[in-house]
């Protein structure tokens, strides 16, 4: 499967998230660490789903970018 994840630069490092997982989070001081360790959080958080009976959403989130002139 493939998730969507969106980083973000923050003032201490770098966050990721998982629109398709709420509470699946990362966080760390480079952007490779913090793809890493999502990468791991999915896993994670896939296998307690799976513990817990409950079914594994599948991706559905979707990014474009879009170029807009500022003014």
């Amino acid at each position: 499967m493939k998730y969507l994840v969106v980083a973000e630069k923050s003032e201490n490092g770098f966050g990721a998230y998982v629109p398709d997982l709420p509470g699946c989070v990362a966080a760390s001081e480079s952007r490779d660490e913090v793809v890493v360790l999502i990468q791991e959080a999915i896993e994670f958080h896939l296998e307690g789903l799976t513990i817990s009976g409950e079914p594994i959403p599948p991706p559905k989130s979707q990014s474009e970018i879009v170029e807009v002139h500022a003014a």
